[in-house]
């Protein structure tokens, strides 16, 4: 054996065989797997479903309206293992459905695609489709608001009405879709509100009986603001003057406008106030006719006044004098067993002395005065009592004496 391996003619007869068997593989696997002009394998098919591949549609937009076009399908593949990359197609492959040259109705179309190898076999599902096209229409419509949960606002609590930025929108769809619009609203909920509600809502087109419509809204979202008046009382103002006018004028009227207010706040604050606290208007400065701008006081816890300010009209005249003769003068807590004389006036009657505006002095008389001592718990004799004057608002008096001299006895 070691000689005939030493033979160099046997190691080139071996070395020829291993040649021809080395040939022969290589040969056979050419044939068995013959390749693309780019060097692609063709015989190794791959197969395999693009999912939500979007669908295109091209039609007149301006002017029409298509309906019945899906928004996704499923395109199946199958080729060359080296062309159909699943990855790379479902990002290039198009989808659409040609609608330019139809007119508006119903119509049945096939989906087509392109960006996609001739290499590659493709079925789309579904391949047709049937779709409706419908004239485009544009139409303006008011907002309204609806409110959900109304009911559960807090006791006392109530809305005023809304607020709608923008308060009407364009709504565009098909012609049939928008003849049947019966409402359009922007929806608020109401649940716990307390205080003023701005809130941004989508707008919702609905049909007669409450359908959802299919329409493009422009605006599609609106700012809607709800008042929200917590519980309320209306008190009077009451205005008192503070000072005193210049020598030579009167008061004639001193007065509000308005007359009163609404106080809000919690009910259980609200309800414990019963009046307002005075509004002092100083005077001294006073020489005409005057219209101040006053704000009104808060009380304690309540959250707003309305309004929140008012007008104080101060209205005088030159003041003039006026004498009122024989006003009687009349005893005050005088018990029943005792009887009382005045001994200075001795007449019991006082002539006064009034001072005011001229419109106010000539409506008065003797009768709108009430001059009185008050003897309550004196004892029987004489006394010196003061003696007190009730009259008309916006008038002066001047008494003649400012004490009476009385004699209080028990009756026999």
């Amino acid at each position: 054996m070691d000689k005939l391996m030493d033979n160099r003619w046997v190691i080139r007869i071996i070395a020829l065989l291993l040649a021809l068997l080395l040939f022969t593989s290589v040969a056979f696997e050419n044939k068995s797997t013959p390749n693309t002009p780019g060097g692609w394998s063709i015989t190794s098919d791959y197969k395999d479903t693009l999912t939500e591949i979007p669908v295109n549609t091209y039609y007149d937009e301006k002017n029409l309206v298509v309906s019945g076009v899906p928004q996704f399908v499923n395109v199946a593949i199958e080729g060359p293992s080296g062309v159909t990359k699943k990855a790379g197609l479902q990002k290039e492959i198009e989808v659409y459905a040609d609608l330019t040259d139809l007119a508006i109705g119903t119509h049945k179309v096939k989906l087509q695609y392109r960006n996609i190898s001739d290499k590659i076999q493709v079925k789309i599902e579904p391949a047709e489709i049937t779709v409706v096209i419908q004239e485009k229409v544009t139409k303006e419509f008011s907002v309204e608001v609806d409110f959900v949960n109304k009911n559960q606002l807090e006791d006392g609590y109530k809305t005023e009405q809304p607020v709608v930025k923008p308060n009407v929108v364009k709504i565009t769809g098909a012609k049939e879709e928008i003849d049947k619009i019966a409402l359009v609203k922007a929806v608020v909920d109401l649940k716990g509100v307390k205080d003023t509600l701005i809130q941004e809502s989508r707008v919702a087109v609905y049909d007669k009986n409450q359908n959802v419509l299919s329409v493009s809204v422009e605006p599609s979202v609106v700012e809607v603001t709800v008042p929200i008046l917590s519980p309320s009382k209306t008190l009077s103002l009451n205005v008192k003057q503070k000072g005193e006018l210049a020598e030579g004028l009167s008061l004639l009227e001193i007065s509000s406008l308005p007359k009163e207010v609404t106080i809000y706040g919690p009910k259980e604050v609200i309800d414990s106030i019963t009046s307002l606290e005075d509004i002092m208007v100083d005077v001294d400065k006073i020489t005409e006719n005057t219209t101040l701008e006053v704000s009104v006081p808060v009380p304690k816890g309540v959250t707003k006044v309305s309004p929140e300010k008012v007008e104080i009209k101060i209205n005088v005249e030159k003041e003039e004098k006026r004498s009122l003769s024989d006003i009687p003068i009349r005893s005050n807590g005088l018990g029943d067993q005792f009887e009382i004389a005045f001994l200075d006036p001795s007449t019991g009657i006082l002539d006064l002395e009034i001072m005011g505006a001229p419109s106010i002095l000539n409506g008065i008389s003797p009768t709108d005065f009430d001059l009185y001592v008050d003897v309550t718990n004196l004892e029987i004799g004489e006394h010196d009592v003061d003696i007190k004057v009730n009259g008309p608002q916006n008038i002066t008096w001047v008494l003649p004496v400012e004490k009476a001299k009385v004699s209080i006895s028990e009756i026999e």
